[in-house]
């Protein structure tokens, strides 16, 4: 059977908003599912950001996320190691990998580039779950992830603005937006 991996970030930000090449991430969360949605296993990791290392108040307040965990925790070129080989066991079975809309995806992009790492996932599909959510729903414009489960007639689980949590809860719209042949 074929697994999906839907993966959040979360990063450093300031009220409005930084470009994306300003934003590090401060924290991964990923969630390993099946078509139907239903987790066989998870990564969580803290990242230590080294351009600007102390979170603002607004990312502090926003995430739940506090200074402590950041300044504890390994920098990204660590994490994304560990992260890689927790991924290894699973690539033979790996569809493809998810986020709620593209900005994930972008972050990533750009911080294998900045720090020089390669990964797994440059190799296989990525989909924009917002995107796909919007457009199997015929919303004129995608939605937020809370108002998508909403409307999917679910209740959003656990923290918002948390990696996991918001992985785990983008994993439960997978079914709803992924082709029959996918599941």
């Amino acid at each position: 059977m074929q697994h999906w991996l839907v993966i959040d970030l979360e990063a450093t930000t300031e009220e409005g908003g930084w470009p994306i090449n300003e934003m590090e991430i401060i924290e991964i969360g990923a969630s390993l599912v099946n078509p139907n949605g239903h987790e066989i296993e998870y990564f969580q990791r803290f990242v230590r950001p080294t351009r600007r290392p102390h979170l603002t108040h607004f990312c502090r307040q926003l995430t739940q996320i506090s200074q402590a965990d950041v300044d504890t925790a390994a920098p990204l070129s660590n994490v994304w190691a560990q992260f890689e080989r927790w991924l290894l066991a699973h690539q033979p079975q790996l569809a493809g990998w998810a986020s709620w809309g593209d900005y994930d995806r972008r972050q990533l992009e750009q911080e294998w580039r900045t720090h020089a790492l390669s990964s797994y996932l440059s190799d296989i599909p990525h989909i924009n779950l917002k995107k796909r959510f919007a457009d199997a729903r015929h919303l004129p414009r995608p939605i937020g992830l809370k108002m998508a489960l909403n409307l999917a007639g679910l209740q959003f689980q656990g923290q918002q603005h948390r990696a996991l949590s918001d992985a785990r809860n983008t994993a439960r719209l997978l079914p709803l937006v992924l082709p029959a042949q996918s599941r």
